[in-house]
């Protein structure tokens, strides 16, 4: 729901107040040393908070900081103590909320919201260079675009596009936006849809923020495969895409300046003797670009993939559990050093330290539990 101006003038003068309280409004975050928080969007209707020591791994519960709608993704201003959630609940018009975050104690205060432009709101991305949101809307099948303040309040809505097609999966019936990413050439807005089995390639101003059908087709994936997040190369030449029905992985190539994708390569993320249903969940790029990341569902799996530079392809380094069931999601630390994953099955939010070297995860036995965990955000 979009508020009014008159609650606009109240929130952003409280949320003044309260960033200049905090005190960390032009302070860098590589300046901040010590323990950080995490914040988890869960399917209980509440986020919570961690607090996590990247020097020694140590990982502490701090509890539940917010609560309302369907809290379930995050995603954290690249400077500002700000942390915006969406609402994921398809029976209604979705928004985007933003929290104040007080990093003495990991309290969260809700400081304004704006509309999605769509309902079932389930992903967000913050193109940094231009401040602006872009969130995809699952229940309508939609991805729209909303500015920043300079103070980091959501200002306004400033487009949205949607989108159509099916397919043959019970869960395919129309289209279901799951994801969106910006290119790194920041001209395109590309995203997987779930029900359409399409990667749709949008045009992106990022003068304006606002998303336009590019006149470039959509990437079309074998059919019943379900899109669900991808990820660009260090040097954007390529896209790993993860579906979700299928759990396949493909290798595409991107050619930035007709915003075409092109297939390379196509891998499952499950072992050829896996006999449940499959269901790719996350997917992730390290910060050297030297290895990609997968969580798996279906069979409660992490996996670790090698790139090759020139070629795009991948080679597969480790297959491991995810220490609990239902791998949602995971975040890398920007250090290289772990990776956090939301178990949301099980109810845990697991730790796992990486080899710089050769990429591999071990599982640390280090665990918090929370009920239903499905996205993670790092604070300092």
């Amino acid at each position: 729901m979009t508020e009014s101006p008159r609650r606009v003038f109240l929130l952003r003068c409280g949320a003044a107040l309260a960033l200049a309280t905090l005190g960390a409004c032009a302070q860098p975050a590589h300046d901040r040393a010590g323990p950080e928080l995490v914040y988890v969007g869960s399917q209980d209707r509440q986020l919570h908070a961690l607090r996590f020591d990247p020097a020694s791994g140590a990982l502490a519960a701090l509890g539940a900081v917010a609560a309302g709608p369907r809290l379930t993704w995050t995603v954290a201003h690249p400077r500002l103590p700000v942390l915006y959630a969406v609402d994921d609940d398809s029976a209604r018009e979705g928004s985007v909320i933003a929290y104040a975050v007080e990093r003495a104690s990991g309290r969260l205060t809700r400081i304004g919201a704006a509309a999605s432009g769509g309902k079932g709101t389930t992903y967000l991305w913050l193109d940094a260079p231009s401040m602006t949101l872009l969130a995809a809307n699952f229940g309508s099948g939609s991805v729209s675009s909303i500015r920043l303040g300079a103070d980091g309040m959501p200002d306004r809505l400033v487009s949205t596009v949607s989108e159509t097609g099916s397919g043959p999966h019970r869960r395919q019936a129309s289209a279901h936006a799951h994801s969106v990413a910006i290119d790194p050439s920041g001209r395109y807005a590309l995203v997987p849809d779930l029900g359409a089995d399409r990667v749709f390639v949008y045009g992106f101003e990022r003068a304006t923020g606002a998303l336009a059908p590019a006149a470039t087709q959509a990437y079309a994936v074998p059919p019943g495969s379900g899109p669900r997040h991808l990820v660009f190369g260090l040097d954007g030449r390529f896209v790993y895409l993860l579906n979700e029905l299928s759990a396949q992985l493909t290798v595409l190539r991107w050619n930035a300046q007709t915003g075409h994708l092109a297939p390379l390569q196509s891998l499952a993320t499950v072992d050829a003797d896996f006999k449940g249903t499959p269901s790719g969940a996350e997917i992730a790029l390290g910060a050297d670009g030297r290895y990609v990341y997968v969580a798996e569902r279906g069979a409660n799996t992490l996996s670790v993939y090698q790139v090759d530079p020139d070629s795009g392809t991948l080679a597969l380094v480790q297959r491991t559990a995810s220490g609990g069931a239902a791998p949602w999601s995971f975040a890398l630390h920007p250090s290289g050093r772990w990776l956090l994953v939301a178990n949301q099955r099980s109810g845990s939010v697991n730790l796992f330290a990486i080899d710089p070297a050769s990429g591999r995860l071990t599982d640390t036995g280090r665990a918090v539990e929370l009920p239903a965990p499905v996205s993670l955000s790092f604070v300092r």
